[in-house]
Formats: C-alpha cells, sequence, structure tokens
C-alpha cells in the first residue's frame, strides 16, 4: 500500500501557478482520502518561469524523491516538453545512477523521456497518470476508469490487467476554477481494435508518446535535444527493443498526419519495427486524425505480421489507464485485454 508520495515538476513548473491553486487543493483532498501523505519535493511548487530556468532544481528533486526512504511513488505533477534538459544533471556523475531506488514512478506526456531515462538504469516504471491531470480532474470525482488503475496501483504496487474503458471523454476547452463539478462530454468506447496481425503476442512494453519520440530525434522544437538524447544513450538501440511490446500514443497537439509520418519513419529508421513484437496505439485526444494514423501505422511498419493493436484508453486521452512498463505482458485482441505477470515492478 502507498503511503508516502513525492510529487515532482520535472517538465512543466504549472503546478506552482496560483491559478492551478484550486486544482491542487481538489487532488491533494483526494489523495489524503486514501490515507496517504503527500509531499511537494522542494522545488515542484515554484512555477512555471523558475523552473524553465533551473532544470537543475528540476534534476534535484526527482533524487532527492529516490533517496529518501520513507516515499513509496514519485508522482510527476503533468508533463511539458523540455524534461530533456535534466540529462546532465542526472548522468554526468552518475548521479541518478546512484540515487534510483525501488520505488513506484508514474507519469506520461512529456515524462516519456524520464521513463526511458530510468529504464536505461534498470527500473521498471508507470506509464499513463499525472497528479494535475488525474488526480485534480475538474469533475466531481476522478474518471472512474482512471480511478479504477490509480487505486489498483496505489493499493497492490502493479496493475494486473488493462480491459477497455465504456466510454471515452472530449477534452476541456477550459481548465480555470469555473469548470470544477462540470462534467466531461462522454462517447461510447468500441474497445480495442487489431489493425493487423495476430490477436495475441507478448513482451514487456516501453514507449509511451510519439511526440516526445520525435523531439528525441528531430530539432524542430528544441535544438539541442536530439543531440544530448544521443549523447547520454536515452532511446534504447535496436537490440534492445527485441521482443519488446512498443506503445505509442500522441500527444495534445493532435499531430498532423505529416507529422505522424514523419515520427514512424525516425522510429522504423531505428530498427524499432524490426525488433518488437507488437505495437499498441493509444487513442488520440478527440480521435483526432484517427484514421489516418491507422493507414499510416500500416503503410510505414510495413510488415503485415506484425501485431498492431489500436485504440487503447492510455495517454493523452481519457480516462486513462496506467500501463506497466518492463514487466511480462501477454496482450489478447479477441479477449479484449492485456495481462501482466504478478512479478516485481522493480528489478
Amino acid at each position: 500500500m502507498v503511503k508516502n508520495v513525492a510529487i515532482v515538476s520535472l517538465s512543466s513548473g504549472l503546478a506552482g501557478e496560483e491559478y492551478e491553486k484550486f486544482a491542487l487543493d481538489i487532488g491533494l483532498k483526494r489523495l489524503e482520502k486514501y490515507g496517504m501523505n503527500v509531499k511537494f519535493m522542494p522545488n515542484a511548487l515554484k512555477g512555471i518561469e523558475y523552473l524553465n530556468d533551473h532544470p537543475e532544481k528540476r534534476a534535484d528533486d526527482l533524487l532527492q524523491a529516490f533517496k529518501d526512504p520513507d516515499t513509496d511513488m514519485i508522482l510527476c505533477a503533468i508533463g511539458g516538453d523540455d524534461t530533456y534538459r535534466l540529462l546532465p544533471y542526472l548522468f554526468d556523475n552518475d548521479e541518478l545512477k546512484n540515487a534510483v531506488s525501488d520505488k513506484i514512478f508514474l507519469g506520461f506526456s512529456d515524462t516519456t523521456i524520464n521513463h526511458f531515462m530510468l529504464h536505461k538504469l534498470g527500473l521498471n516504471t508507470f506509464y499513463g497518470q499525472a497528479f494535475l491531470t488525474d488526480i485534480c480532474e475538474r469533475s466531481s470525482e476522478m474518471l472512474p476508469y482512471t480511478k479504477k488503475y490509480f487505486e489498483e496501483l496505489i493499493t497492490t504496487g502493479t496493475i494486473s490487467e488493462i480491459t477497455p474503458a465504456e466510454v471515452w471523454y472530449e477534452e476541456r476547452t477550459a481548465f480555470d476554477e469555473s469548470q470544477v463539478g462540470v462534467p466531461l462530454k462522454e462517447h461510447k468506447c468500441s474497445g480495442f481494435e487489431l489493425l493487423q496481425g495476430s490477436p495475441v503476442f507478448s513482451g514487456r512494453i516501453l514507449g509511451g508518446c510519439i511526440c516526445s519520440m520525435y523531439d528525441m530525434f528531430d530539432s524542430e522544437r528544441n535544438e539541442d535535444m536530439p543531440q544530448l538524447c544521443k549523447k547520454y544513450g536515452i532511446f534504447p538501440d535496436k537490440d534492445e527493443w527485441k521482443g519488446r511490446i512498443l506503445l505509442l500514443e500522441s500527444s495534445e497537439e493532435k499531430p498532423s498526419p505529416e507529422k505522424y509520418r514523419k515520427s514512424l519513419d525516425h522510429l522504423k529508421a531505428e530498427g524499432v519495427f524490426d525488433a518488437v513484437s507488437g505495437v499498441l496505439v493509444g487513442k488520440p485526444m478527440d480521435e483526432a486524425y484517427s484514421e489516418e494514423y491507422k493507414k499510416l501505422l500500416v503503410s510505414v511498419i510495413d510488415r503485415p505480421e506484425l501485431p498492431i493493436l489500436y485504440d487503447l484508453n492510455i495517454g493523452h486521452a481519457n480516462p486513462r489507464c496506467i500501463m506497466p512498463f518492463g514487466i511480462d505482458a501477454v496482450v489478447d485482441a479477441e479477449k479484449q485485454c492485456i495481462r501482466f505477470s504478478d512479478r516485481e515492478h522493480a528489478k
């Protein structure tokens, strides 16, 4: 059972802005109802400008959270777009390697890069939810499907099975205090869709936001990001992908089909699709470009025998499950489930 939670802001400092205080209050009350002791790390609430100017402080928070023997779970406040800037402060002198310990690490979006950092050091992590986006959801309660997986993680330390949600929700157009108690518009889910390949496949899952992965190879957003990611060997090489299952989900930017194709092309050039045993793809936010993405996945990957399972409730489209990375998984499209072994979540 998770008792002590440390909240970190590894990307955006949004959690520290005054206009987000009402949301923090919502989230803290919900966590406290679970009997949790919640600690914001020293720099987590210093705001957007400060954390933008001080990536080393964001890195310090992560290191301290891992070193704290009382912390059971490290929960990311939200994503962003520049957590790669923590790399020198975490890897130049083996800082993260020397600090990392057996804790639950949960986050998504730009946090994809942090997941790859921790994978490099042998720690299995959990992808799919964050504090501001999920625990602080403006509806009267956490979204039921999201809540189900969060409760399983904090009570058991892992996730045993993922099945489709019954409904998906349109994204809010506003996030201010006027949205408190306002329900999200919902639509019926049709379940996981097998685009090609065997309905049953297995492996250990790794991946995350395709937009963050794109930025690891393209300098369009951050000029130095590809260079730094290459210097520190953050993206796994082809051999590390052998037998794994790749998870892909797209961001709130709703990348155009052209950019989605470029993202897939980068992964293909790295040999990922020749190595993995299958691909899992999250539902796009508001189902934007969904049909185009399906066609691109099939055409760019160009391996008809490689299983591709589409429309998972993971990442940027609400509601969100939690996906364990590095744990043996069996995907069964016919039974509409992904089952995980009960081995320890961390090595």
